[in-house]
């Protein structure tokens, strides 16, 4: 799944805990064991390791109470595991960590408690990816972005520029594979969704606008980079935007759209230090593309037995102490004004991804046919036959806007 200051307009929200959830369902224990399920990650160590010093402060000023935890999969199953949950109360967390693009489909099911942030300074966006019918489910935890990383040695050598559009960014990846045919120019993935979308999104479409000009035109600029001078299509076309990771970071490519949450597998690989970031750049010469605003959220089951601890947790966790313990541990973008300001002044690194969120993020439809719409990999099919030659742009994007219209019902 595996997204910030008040001078930009970034996000804000403030330490303070949401209110208690309200009496709908469920029960408020003061005692006992508080169940809280977080998502497993292949570097869950780091996570684990924060988790666990906030339960040991929590439970220091909670007597009588214990914190179990429960790893729970990102893999698509962890959508029937929480429908169990809503089905069966008795098996139900108090707490859950949950994907912002999965809320649509959790909220339809009745499974979270609503959360009442009113008067919290929260950006229009992040609140968005939050809400559903105008009502809140979930503390965002954290906020994943997509910017553009370089290979800084790669440009020194063939005296390139950083790329201030999408079109020096084609011509910039060309000049790559050309110049060192060793180098993809840019690892970009047929099985990308969240890498390709800015494009359409910057050209004016959007997922419910396939087959529209404008989206046609992202997509098109897209697959433009799915060639065999750019990043050949027999070995781009079946990616997925965590293969391009390990593309880039294992040296070979010059370019690649990767997330803030990616620092630590890039500087692990071949690449190590030798890169910059930029915002990805839209059309016009100098612009941003929008960028998906990913990310997850903590929300309390509207079952949950312990409702005023599952809301302190949610304090303590989200708050500004272990928001940044995240940060250190997995490079997790708070979502708290304060403390993104403080990581912008220290580490530069940051920068980029929070200079994308103030230009406008963009989110999936908030709508349960989200979920059927990726887990039918109805974007990546569109892009792979395009990129392979199956289809044309026009009619790749009208089968895909079809599928998306009988996912809509």
């Amino acid at each position: 799944m595996k997204f910030l200051y008040g001078a930009v307009a970034l996000l804000a929200l403030a330490a303070c805990a949401p209110s208690t959830a309200p009496a709908t369902g469920g029960g408020d224990e003061k005692t006992g064991t508080l169940n809280v399920w977080l998502f497993d990650e292949p570097n869950r160590a780091p996570k684990d390791k924060v988790v666990q010093e906030a339960i040991k402060e929590f439970t220091a000023s909670h007597k009588d109470v214990t914190v179990q935890i429960s790893w729970v999969p990102t893999t698509p199953a962890r959508h029937e595991k929480f429908k169990g949950a809503f089905n069966d109360p008795a098996s139900a967390p108090d707490v859950a960590e949950y994907g912002n693009t999965d809320l649509a489909e959790y909220a339809a099911a009745g499974g979270f408690a609503e959360l009442d942030l009113a008067g919290q300074d929260i950006s229009p966006t992040l609140l968005k990816s939050a809400t559903v019918d105008g009502k809140v489910y979930g503390l965002p935890w954290f906020i994943g972005i997509r910017a553009l990383y370089y290979r800084t040695d790669v440009f020194d050598e063939l005296k390139l520029k950083p790329p201030t559009s999408i079109a020096e960014l084609t011509e910039t990846a060309k000049t790559i594979r050309a110049k060192k045919p060793d180098l993809y120019g840019i690892a970009v993935g047929g099985e990308y969704t969240f890498g390709a979308m800015p494009f359409v999104w910057d050209a004016g479409g959007d997922v419910t606008t396939l087959d529209g000009a404008e989206a046609r035109k992202g997509v098109k600029a897209y697959t433009d980079l799915l060639t065999d001078e750019i990043c050949p299509p027999q070995a781009c076309a079946s990616l997925t935007g965590g293969k391009t990771v390990e593309l880039f970071a294992s040296g070979k490519a010059g370019m690649g759209i990767i997330g803030n949450f990616n620092r630590s597998a890039v500087e692990a690989g071949a690449v190590g230090s030798k890169y910059k970031v930029i915002p990805l750049p839209g059309a016009e010469p100098g612009s941003i593309a929008p960028a998906f605003a990913g990310g997850n959220n903590l929300g309390v089951m509207k079952s949950a037995k312990h409702r005023t601890l599952a809301n302190d947790f949610i304090k303590l966790l989200g708050g500004k102490a272990y928001q940044a313990k995240m940060y250190e541990a997995m490079g997790n973008l708070p979502t708290l004004t304060g403390l993104s300001t403080e990581l912008a002044a220290k580490d530069p690194f940051v920068k980029p991804f929070l200079d994308a969120v103030a230009k406008g993020t963009k989110f999936v439809p908030v709508d349960p046919a989200w979920v059927k719409i990726d887990n039918g990999k109805v974007i990546p099919t569109m892009l792979q036959k395009i990129a392979t030659k199956q289809s044309t742009v026009e009619e790749a994007t009208t089968e895909a806007a079809a599928a998306v219209k009988a996912a809509f019902g």
